[in-house]
């Protein structure tokens, strides 16, 4: 059986189902038949580059877990143009002379830090009356979505070393007819007047946020905020959950499996997606009463979730309360003794 994790790097133009694709592909290349589960830990944009966790085998019982860590992006946001999509993809729609100053962004930053309120953008793949909100608006349709609260755990400029590149994504915008940007009052004599320093056509940020966030969203309301217009146009995911890009391998080298590479140079093992998880070593009787269902009794352990493993191999998610341990989440791993 194969189980674990490979973690793409993912290029602009590769859509997430795509990516399983091709490891699926890979697979059954590489001599693995179909019978290998494939699933992804979050979906990426085509438009946007980076972190891609793919879950093979047991490791997609952990699939939910991923969509629901913590991740961190690094993105460029361009002032002065706002498009349909809040990406390169789209129309621009509307557009704004002023540009903002890089004491002027950073002093707006604190705003859109912590728990906070965001509109998804109305190319999304939400859903409104049973359809996929992006479906609507390629129709033409008038999409409101309701706000959601999310958390903005961090948000930082990145010095101009570190802003990465687009990586050929995108391509040009299509004129359209546009109108000015909204800009929000702070009072009767509006917006104050930026700080003195040189105006920026750009900036790049990183942030670290919770589950459900969108950074086009973010880019588009920081942009607001700033009296002004803001389209991303660089979009890369740094880390998602515990795998971040010194784990990721890229497209080449996830095909060189396709020829015969040996998959244990590529992939990562389940437990990979559980480092924030602490474990119980179990002895062979308590791993068989567990694979059984059974719940383990007076264990000396702090509530929560646990790692339950024998001699190393995965056995179960443990939910402890009380010194009680119920199973969560069991694992068909080989090697477990029965």
């Amino acid at each position: 059986m194969t189980s674990g994790w490979i973690i793409l790097d993912k290029p602009v133009g590769l859509g997430s189902t795509q990516a399983v694709a091709a490891v699926k592909r890979n697979l059954r290349e590489a001599g693995y038949g179909k019978g290998v589960k494939v699933g992804h830990g979050g979906t990426l944009d085509p438009l946007a580059s980076g972190v891609l966790p793919i879950a093979l085998g047991e490791a997609t019982k952990l699939a939910g877990r991923m969509l629901d860590a913590t991740k961190a992006y690094a993105f460029t946001v361009r002032f002065g143009e706002e498009t349909e999509t809040l990406d390169l993809e789209g129309a621009v729609i509307a557009t704004s002379d002023v540009q903002p100053t890089h004491a002027e962004i950073e002093a707006i930053l604190p705003r859109f830090t912590g728990p906070i309120a965001q509109v998804p953008p109305a190319y999304s793949a939400l859903k409104v009356g049973g359809e996929r909100a992006y479906d609507l608006a390629r129709a033409g349709e008038v999409v409101e979505l309701a706000s959601r609260n999310v958390t903005i755990h961090s948000l930082q400029i990145l010095p101009r070393g570190e802003r990465g590149t687009t990586e050929g994504g995108g391509g040009g915008f299509v004129q359209a007819e546009v109108a000015p940007c909204r800009i929000p009052s702070d009072g009767p004599e509006g917006p104050p007047p930026p700080p003195e320093g040189e105006d920026l056509s750009e900036i790049t940020l990183l942030a670290i946020v919770s589950k459900g966030t969108y950074i086009r969203s973010l880019a588009r309301d920081l942009a607001q905020a700033l009296g002004t217009c803001g389209t991303v146009t660089m979009l890369r995911r740094t880390k998602a959950g515990p795998f971040d890009l010194s784990h990721a391998i890229s497209l080449d080298k996830l095909n060189e499996i396709g020829k015969g590479a040996p998959l244990e140079h590529v992939t990562l093992p389940l437990e990979a997606g559980l480092d924030d998880i602490p474990a119980i070593d179990l002895d062979p009787e308590q791993a068989r009463a567990v694979r059984q269902g059974r719940v383990l009794t007076g264990l000396p352990l702090e509530d929560g979730l646990h790692l339950a493993r024998l001699r190393m191999i995965p056995v179960a998610l443990l939910e402890l309360t009380g010194g009680d341990a119920r199973v969560s989440r069991g694992f068909n791993l080989p090697d477990v003794a029965e």
